[in-house]
């Protein structure tokens, strides 16, 4: 079985972006957190999008190793994030590029069947799409990089649940900048 993990940059009071869709407050991550984000996505076997992310990811990353100034690393992320296999969950987009493949129906059930076979762990990303799978009960591990700022609303990074989720602290670290890393597994 893959695990499934779910992981972003957020404010310090839980939002992955600020109200109007702002990420405009992380500001670009030290090189110690951007190795770090670099280190799971090369782990990573799978990574599954909401629409909004692969909006965003599929706009800068396919020739972001092309960019005047890229730095090697980001120059490694962009290999690896096209060379990586994803899938987007969206019903209304109808075209993707990049090693990628759309899912249009119910992202639950393609989710449990991804999680069903072998294969590296899955990352998810996108608040719509996280939000689902973790009333579904199918996130296996939460990293959350916490940048020092309070934007006071927006998109939250945890959603409505129905019950509640016990975790086990995994990992913390402070990057610079005051970026606070932790990481959990979900207590089963």
């Amino acid at each position: 079985m893959r695990k499934l993990i779910y992981g972003m940059n957020l404010t310090l009071d839980g939002y992955i972006a600020a109200a109007g869709d702002d990420i405009g407050w992380s500001g670009p991550p030290s090189d110690e957190l951007f190795q770090w984000w670099l280190d799971q996505e090369r782990e990573s076997g799978l990574s599954l999008y909401g629409r909004k992310l692969w909006e965003t990811m599929s706009s800068y990353w396919p020739t972001g190793d092309q960019q005047p100034g890229a730095t090697p690393e980001e120059i490694e992320f962009a290999r690896n994030w096209r060379d990586t296999p994803k899938v987007v969950f969206s019903s209304t987009i109808d075209k993707v590029d990049w090693n990628t493949r759309l899912v249009t129906g119910d992202a639950i059930a393609e989710i449990t069947r991804l999680k069903a076979e072998d294969g590296g762990p899955m990352n998810i990303g996108g608040a719509t799409l996280a939000g689902a799978a973790m009333r579904a009960g199918l996130i296996d591990e939460y990293a959350m990089a916490a940048y020092p700022v309070l934007v006071g609303g927006g998109t939250p990074f945890f959603t409505a649940l129905d019950s509640w989720v016990n975790l086990k602290l995994v990992e913390t670290r402070t990057f610079p900048g005051g970026v606070v890393l932790t990481r959990y597994e979900t207590r089963r």
